[in-house]
């Protein structure tokens, strides 16, 4: 395996290989578009199956879909009501696998109360039901993973969740589900797939594809650090875009199987002490269900579903949105929420495959896998928790048509015996972690955070601390977090922006009433060595930050999507001062 670290170098080492496919006349075997959960997922298929891999991402890694989800590794309980038994059945394979081998370190149990609003048939007709969802995934054929359901009077669900009203239930139904930061697994996935072998580029856009005759042959791609465009080459292409597949399909001057279609959901975060209790809620709506999901010294609360056609970069949150969501979490708390809990906001965008249905909470939550033109495989929809099947079936598809053109069998999907980085050993350490606390001089509940975060790669943090102690102290602003996990973000996981640390690396920038602005400067100030930046650039880059969270926060003040779109793009992304790394910041 290849060292660990996606760092600057690493970058520049991805860029010249994947360079040297058109130049040297070495085609990549795969190529990657997109970073998100299914493209990290592609690359580390194929990386593990002996294939020369690429990746490209046109912004950071999750920087769309794939860090604006719930959180969740779940199997779908409503899905059950749709009779998507095979939908489900699958997602919770994928859940127990992501919580016992592939990434414990990152997914963990969470509970979840159904609150029961009828006597009698309700707890039957729910209570079968969920006990479904749990035999479903027994009968997986993995260990489960999460602890089984149980029934609960009122009395004991509101002390479980005391911050209930009393009226709003008769009792409840307590189940679990995993928990993922979905940034940080995203990366942690791109890191594993580089480690073997895998060329990862960000801020590496696609604006177009190569062809021979009816044949992609590769694409051509714009380096936005250093404003330069060259030519990759690769056998096979693949297109795991998410919501922009459509736009990537056409650069194939093919339009495709099948069509993508974008749904905003919305989050909103609040403090903890707002709501007391030990349990998450999932909540009926009109159109689908709300969650209230515990994150660490929040909560979340979340989603819509609702049909989105404006900018797929920065999708915008509306007072609208946030008004519903206010609206419908209240009908069951004591102390209702107003708009002076909310500590951030975050809106995100399912790439669900097209249907006839005109309400998005209907369409299908399925995968599909396309290769209608040669040389293209293009993977669609689906959810979060099987990022994994669908990468194996794209890979799949890509390697069919590899072994032809080699002629030679390419070996099997092995990701599922494939741990993420960090996952290895984690286990072991937490039980070490009071070990590990003296050792280091760190408070117990400060080791249980990074290791919740790195896992077994924890050393690596603490060595930055060993080196300079001062990296040991917490963030200004948002002392959830160490001064030293800023560093080991631009030196190990590929951050090259204030807000790729602040909003992915971190999450401060929706969990502070500040929304980060106050940890930008030392923030800035620590990137800027590791990343060699000029006073300029460490200036343009707060500069940026604190414009985006204006347009955010001017855009949650809207009335709907049109006019807090607008709000929201006038902040345009960040763009590096080339030339200006001898300046001293």
């Amino acid at each position: 395996m290849r060292p660990l670290a996606l760092d600057h170098g690493a970058r520049a080492d991805a860029l010249a290989h994947l360079r040297a496919s058109a130049a040297d006349g070495r085609p990549l075997d795969v190529l990657v578009v997109g970073g998100g959960v299914v493209g990290a997922g592609c690359a580390l298929d194929a990386a593990t199956r002996g294939l020369t891999t690429g990746l490209v991402e046109a912004r950071d890694l999750a920087s769309g879909t794939s860090s604006r989800s719930s959180k969740l590794i779940h199997g779908g309980l409503r899905y059950l009501e749709m009779l998507d038994f095979g939908l489900v059945a699958e997602a919770l394979a994928e859940r127990s696998l992501l919580v016992e081998r592939l990434a414990p370190h990152l997914v963990h149990p969470v509970p979840f109360l159904y609150p029961l609003t009828h006597r009698g048939w309700e707890r039957v007709y729910a209570g079968t039901g969920v006990a479904m969802y749990d035999s479903m995934a027994w009968a997986s054929g993995q260990s489960r993973g999460v602890p089984r359901h149980r029934h609960l009077s009122r009395r004991k669900a509101l002390r479980r969740m005391p911050s209930l009203r009393k009226d709003a239930l008769v009792g409840a139904i307590e189940y679990y589900d995993g928990q993922v930061d979905d940034a940080r697994h995203t990366m942690m996935l791109a890191r594993t797939a580089a480690s073997y072998g895998a060329h990862v580029a960000t801020r590496t856009r696609v604006t177009g594809m190569l062809r021979e005759g009816e044949r992609v042959t590769g694409v051509v791609v714009r380096d936005l650090e250093a404003g330069e465009e060259f030519e990759i080459r690769a056998s096979q292409v693949v297109n795991a875009t998410g919501v922009w597949t459509d736009e990537t399909q056409a650069m194939a001057a093919e339009r495709g199987q099948f069509q993508v279609r974008a749904s905003k959901g919305v989050h909103l975060v609040v403090p903890r002490d707002r709501i007391q209790g030990e349990s998450g809620l999932i909540l009926r709506t009109e159109k689908s269900v709300l969650f209230v999901i515990p994150w660490k010294r929040h909560w979340i609360i979340g989603t819509t579903d609702t049909d989105w056609s404006l900018s797929k970069d920065h999708p915008a949150a509306s007072r609208t949105d946030i008004d519903y969501l206010l609206a419908h979490v209240n009908t069951v708390l004591a102390a209702p929420l107003t708009h002076a809990d909310v500590e951030g906001v975050f809106a995100g965008l399912r790439p669900l495959l097209r249907g006839e249905s005109e309400a998005t909470s209907t369409l299908s939550r399925e995968h599909a896998v396309s290769h209608s033109v040669p040389g293209l495989v293009v993977v669609a929809g689906g959810k979060y928790t099987t990022y994994r099947v669908m990468a194996r079936d794209a890979i799949d598809a890509a390697a069919n048509a590899l072994g032809v053109q080699l002629s030679r069998a390419i070996p099997a999907c092995v990701t599922e015996d494939v741990p993420l980085l960090g996952a290895d050993g984690f286990a072991g350490l937490w039980n070490r972690r009071g070990l590990i606390a003296a050792r280091s001089g760190l408070h117990e509940v400060r080791v249980e955070h990074l290791l919740r975060r790195y896992g077994a790669l924890v050393e690596e943090v603490l060595a930055l601390i060993a080196d300079d102690p001062t990296l040991a102290e917490p963030l200004g602003g948002a002392d959830d977090y160490l001064r030293a996990e800023v560093v080991y973000a631009v030196t190990h996981e590929g951050a090259r922006h204030l807000d790729d640390v602040l909003t992915r690396r971190t999450r401060i920038s929706i969990e502070t009433f500040d929304r980060g602005t106050a940890s930008a400067d030392e923030v800035a100030a620590l990137m800027a060595g590791p990343l060699g930046w000029g006073a300029e650039q460490v200036a343009r880059e707060v500069e940026h930050y604190l414009a985006r969270v204006a347009a955010e926060r001017e855009s949650q003040t809207m009335p709907d999507d049109e006019t807090a779109d607008a709000a929201r793009m006038g902040a345009p992304d960040v763009v590096p001062v080339v030339g200006l790394a001898d300046e001293p910041a």
